[in-house]
Order: structure tokens, then sequence, then C-alpha cells
């Protein structure tokens, strides 16, 4: 709490939208800030699920909003604990905040995040995945291990660790085979034996990554980190390879070493302890490209969160009631070696809040402010909160108006816009670029989220989306209407936010976004389809006469939105072929998909990449 109560800088508590008819949000504060107190009926609702691994930094920053422990399971808004399996996810209500997706393990265990990052290298490449070293999962790569291993000579040096561990517990550097463990789950690497040294230390980054969503995917990298550095300077020679200080980096490892210096100054570049800004300024200072090795890391993680993306989204849609009821917080391990080329370590899903110097409550205590303002907390509505739905609406008003409490369903219209967006293989910018000529109520709603969520990012910065994300859309297993919609969005209107916003809330304004069309406008079905930017009019030709009436539909593919699974029921089916002549659908009669809808594009729940166990 604030000190000195005059001195405080005084915060509404909620923060209103930038859209007509939106909900505010919970304003989460810094030390310095005091919160309002809401009114009494409204401050009732604060109330936080406290778990063992709530860390003490969380405890802090909610309680500087006036939220209060419970204990219950249906009236809770927000909770900081432990992931949980899969099914554990169909308990959390509509309203409520868990800090973790379902599935995410598949880049936290470091086995499921190399079988995954190398399955991304097999199908792009060396040159798009070449930022995680080799490695081998025991024992069911041994031979190949023991080949690579026969075939790399006398001095090299692999570092085993198991697949599920944390703070550097049983991990080991060897270079011996007969050092290998036997019949145990391990993971062996190739180390990364010419690491970039600062004064004779090995040094590893923690560079916090937060996704708001997964659907559209949304990625927000911390401006800052923490910089963890060996406590003994480090040696190549292979008589030092059991010096765990001299080869780990892990706080949790060298802070046992007598020799360890801790650092409380987020501006200094001493002791073994450094804040990530520290470590550009130091950099820089010796004339070397930070920010080229800062967008390097941006494109490590935006490839390693899609690496994620089909278990997540699969499981969200199998176990989870609303996408707003789930965010998560990774913290990504990244080591630069002699050439200053990043690469991956780790992946954790539960980084380590705990917050033991003036250093650490610097970067994580506005870390953690910064992610519950963009986590976007709203008050549900009182009948929400009751076991049974027998209370007053009263509160509705307080509450801050109209609101969605959950995802609403799909009209028929939007299903086949969806449809047809998704079931085509046009690559150009000019195809996808006329997703934004017609916006549908689910378009706005989802469009004026990510505009309220981008304006609450503080030291945050959205990585993905961006107005140079659409090369990675290649790189989802199949694609996804949200992002294709989000990713024409930034580049049309990233040069002028003012004006994208500007047109967002003359819509809301009108409720079309909560449904209410009194018009035609936000129909998508009853627009001429040009195949050009609507801004933007094209002479005719050959190549640009591309219109709804050309492009081909199948009908059983219809029924399947691939990338969203969404259905459409055959009454719908029927009512499209019947209402949108514009549409030429393929006869049921004819089994075979357009040669546009490739196999990759059907769902991956039954491939080979997407196995039953890896769900659960």
């Amino acid at each position: 709490m604030c000190q000195e109560e005059e001195a405080c800088v005084v915060k509404p508590a909620l923060v209103p939208s930038l859209f007509p008819l939106m909900q505010p949000t919970l304003y989460f504060s810094t030390a310095n800030e005091r919160v309002e107190q809401l009114p009494p009926e409204m401050a009732g609702m604060l109330k936080w699920k406290m778990s063992t691994v709530t860390p003490n930094i969380v405890k802090h920053t909610i309680a500087r909003s006036h939220f209060k422990a419970t204990k219950k399971s249906y009236d809770w808004l927000g909770c900081w604990g432990h992931h949980m399996k899969s099914p554990g996810f169909k308990a959390i209500r509509e309203y409520q905040k868990l800090n973790h997706f379902p599935g995410s393990f598949q880049i936290g265990r470091k086995d499921r995040l190399w079988r995954n990052l190398s399955k991304m290298q097999a199908r792009f490449g060396k040159r798009e995945f070449n930022f995680f070293p080799r490695t081998f999962v025991l024992p069911q790569d041994i031979k190949l291990l023991r080949k690579a291993w026969e075939d790399g000579g006398n001095r090299q040096k692999w570092i085993i660790k198991p697949p599920a561990s944390a703070r550097g517990i049983g991990i080991q550097v060897i270079h011996k085979w007969s050092q290998m463990p036997r019949k145990r789950p391990l993971l062996v690497q190739k180390y990364l034996h010419k690491p970039y040294l600062i004064s004779g230390n090995k040094f590893d980054l923690r560079i916090y990554v937060y996704v708001t969503s997964y659907d559209p995917l949304r990625i927000y990298i911390f401006n800052d980190g923490l910089v963890r550095f060996a406590s003994c300077k480090y040696s190549s020679s292979m008589k030092s390879l059991g010096n765990k200080f001299m080869h780990l980096t892990n706080y949790s490892v060298n802070k046992k070493n007598s020799e360890y210096q801790s650092n409380s100054d987020d501006k200094a570049c001493q002791g073994h302890k450094w804040a990530l800004r520290a470590l550009w300024q130091y950099l820089g200072s010796k004339g070397i490209n930070t920010t080229l090795i800062w967008e390097k890391i941006k494109d490590m993680v935006i490839k390693t969160i899609i690496a994620s993306d089909p278990y997540v989204n699969t499981l969200m849609k199998m176990h989870v009631r609303s996408p707003y009821s789930c965010h998560e917080l990774f913290g990504f391990d990244i080591m630069l070696d002699e050439k200053l080329k990043p690469w991956v370590l780790e992946v954790n899903i539960s980084p380590s809040l705990h917050s033991n110097t003036a250093l650490d409550v610097s970067i994580k205590g506005q870390m953690i402010r910064d992610l519950l303002n963009l986590a976007g907390f709203v008050l549900p509505q009182m009948e929400d909160l009751l076991p049974s739905s027998s209370a007053s609406s009263s509160t509705s008003s307080l509450c801050g108006g109209i609101r969605e409490r959950s995802k609403p369903d799909l009209s028929t219209d939007e299903k086949v816009k969806r449809a047809f967006y998704l079931s085509q293989r046009f690559g150009d910018q000019d195809f996808y670029s006329t997703v934004l000529d017609v916006l549908t109520p689910d378009d706005v709603r989802v469009l004026a989220e990510s505009e309220d969520e981008f304006s609450r990012q503080g030291e945050f910065e959205r990585v993905f989306p961006s107005p140079s994300s659409s090369r990675y859309l290649r790189f989802f297993e199949q694609p996804r209407y949200l992002n294709i919609l989000l990713d024409q969005w930034e580049q049309k209107y990233w040069p002028n936010r003012s004006k994208g916003i500007n047109l967002l809330r003359s819509v809301c304004q009108k409720g079309v976004h909560l449904g209410n069309l009194l018009d035609s406008a936000h129909h998508w079905s009853s627009k001429p389809y040009t195949g050009h930017k609507s801004d933007t009019p094209i002479a005719p030709s050959p190549k640009s006469e591309l219109t709804r009436s050309s492009v081909m539909v199948s009908s059983q593919y219809l029924r399947y939105l691939p990338g969203d699974d969404e259905y459409l029921s055959d009454h719908e089916v029927q009512s499209v072929t019947s209402s949108l002549p514009v549409i030429t659908l393929l006869g049921s009669d004819d089994p075979s998909p357009s040669p546009s809808l490739s196999s990759s594009s059907t769902p991956s729940l039954a491939s080979d990449s997407l196995q039953t166990g890896d769900l659960l």
C-alpha cells in the first residue's frame, strides 16, 4: 500500500472502455498510487482465490485494488495458481480468470518443447527454426543419440535435464557416454559450449512473455527482464564440467555459492543478476546492435508460441466455457552464444515471481501490475456470482451496462464469412484485406476488445499481431479466421490507429457488437464481393475479377469451419444455399472438396501431431 496517503496518486477503480456499450476493466496500481474504493455492492465482488503458489508480488498488487481472499469455489474473479489437467478447466466459470491455458505444457515441458519445435523445423526448415539446441528425449531416442555421440568426436559436451524439473534440479553437463543415466526419462541436449561471456561469466536471459488469448492469438513481451549470471568464471575445460556454479545460470543454484554477489540496483551492471535494460545499455556501449538481438528474440518467441497453438486451441474448445477465462505468463530462458545469436533453452509456464531483492521487486512488480491491467478483469453481474441465479440483477448498471457474459454464438452469416476466408488458398493481401469490408457483430466485438487491450499494455509490447506479423500466419497448423482479421486490421490502421478506433466507436454506439442489427450494413452475405480493397477501386482484369460466385465452397466443408471448430447445421447449409446465391456450392453427391481445400486445413484432432495422450 502507499505509505504516505497524501503523496499517493488517486486512481479510479475502473478503467472505461474506449468504446460505447463495452464494460470497464478493473485497475491495478503501482505502489505509489491509491485506488479508489468501489461502492459496497461492487466491492463485495472483488474476491481472489488464493493458492499455495500465489506469489507475494501478486498478493500485494491485488490488495492495492481491494481484493479479498476467498476459499469458495464459485465467487472468485481471479486466481494465480497451479497448472492443472485439462478437464479441470471445465469448472472455471465464465467470469473467472486463471493464469494458465490447457495444453500450454506442450511448450512448458522440456521434452514437449523439443518435439514441437522439431516438427516445425521439419516442416519449415532450419532457416526459420534454428534457434534451439539439438535435443534427444530418452529412452525413445537412445539409438539416435548414440549415433550423434559417436559422430561428434571426443571433445563434445552434452547437458542432461529431467523433462519436467525446475530450478536446476537434476541438471548435469557430461562428456562421457558412461556418465549417461540409464532407464529414467531424460532430455539430452547439445551443450552450447561457446557462450557470450561478460567479465568471464556465462549468463542467460529471463524474458517475460504474456499471452492474453489464443484465438485470436495475442502475444506481448515485457520490455524488461532479468539477466542471471553463473557465479564462477567460465572454463571450457572438461575437468570443470561438474562445477554447477560455472555452467548453470539458475539463481536457485548460484545463490548457494559463497562467491555469489547480489544486486539491488536495476540500472547497475554489477553482481550476478542484472536488469535486462542494464544489459542492453552495457552491450550498446560496446557498439553492439541490441535492437537486432531483441528482434531475433521476438521472432523466436512468436514461433514458439505458435508451436503450441493447435494443442491449446483444441483443449480450449473442449474444456473451457469462455475464452475470457484463461491467460498465461511464460518465462523464456534465452542464451546468447559467442556470436550473439539467441537460443531458446526452455519455456517456463510458472516462472518464478519470488522477489528477494529491490531489483526483483522493481521488475516483477511493474510486470505483474501491467499484466493484470492487460488481462482486463471485469465485474460480473450479481446473478453470475451465486450458486443459483435467483439474485437480483440490480448491480448490472453499476458494472458498466451492457455486456455479453460469454462469447455469443455465431450467426449463420458469420459462419459463412469465416468459411469463405478459411476455405480458400488465396495468399495475396488483396484477397485477405477484403475481410474488413463488412464487419460482422463478432468482428466488431473482437476488434474492440483487442484495441481496448492494446491501450492497457503499459511496459509490455504487443508482438503478435503487429503490422509485420503476416509472415507468421503460414506457421499455424491450420488458418484461424480471427488471426486473419486482426492481422489485416493492424496493417490497415497501424499508421493511423485513431481512425480505426473512431470507426469502431461509431459501430459500437449502434450496439452492433451486441447483435443489434437494424440494417444490412453488417451482414456480410448481403454485400457484393469484388476481391479488392474497399477503398482502392481497381479496374477489372482477368486476375482481379474474383467474386463470391466464382469461389467454390464444398457443402461438406461449409459444415465445418477449418481452424474454428464451429459447425453449420444441415438447416444452415440449406439456408445458405437458398439465400446466398452468390456462393456456388458443390453438390453433396460430389465427395471431393474443391482443389483449394487442402488436407492440411482439416482439423488436426486425429492427426499424429495431436495424439489423445498429448491432450491429457
